[in-house]
C-alpha cells in the first residue's frame, strides 16, 4: 500500500494508475489524514467464494451442541 499526499497524487496521477493497475492500493491524505483510497476495479468482493465459505461453516456447524448449556447463560456469564 502506498500513502502519498493531495498536492502530489495531482501531479502524479498517472504513476498512481500504474500502481492501481499492478494490484496495489493508493491511499491519499490531506494533512495527513487519510482521505481516499484508490483500488483496482477488479478487487470486487467474490460472491461464489462467499457463498462457498458460507457454506463450509454450516457443514463443520451441524449436529454442534452446547453440552446442555443454554446460549443465554453463556451470554451472560461472559458479562461478569
Amino acid at each position: 500500500m502506498h500513502e502519498i499526499g493531495a498536492f502530489e497524487a495531482k501531479n502524479k496521477l498517472g504513476t498512481l494508475l500504474d500502481w492501481v493497475e499492478a494490484g496495489d492500493e493508493v491511499v491519499i491524505t490531506r494533512r495527513g489524514k487519510a482521505v481516499a483510497r484508490l483500488v483496482p476495479a477488479n478487487s470486487a468482493v467474490d460472491r461464489g467464494k462467499a457463498r462457498q465459505a458460507v457454506e463450509n461453516i454450516l457443514a463443520r456447524s451441524s449436529g454442534m451442541t452446547l453440552g446442555g448449556l443454554k446460549i443465554k447463560d453463556l451470554i451472560d456469564e461472559g458479562r461478569r
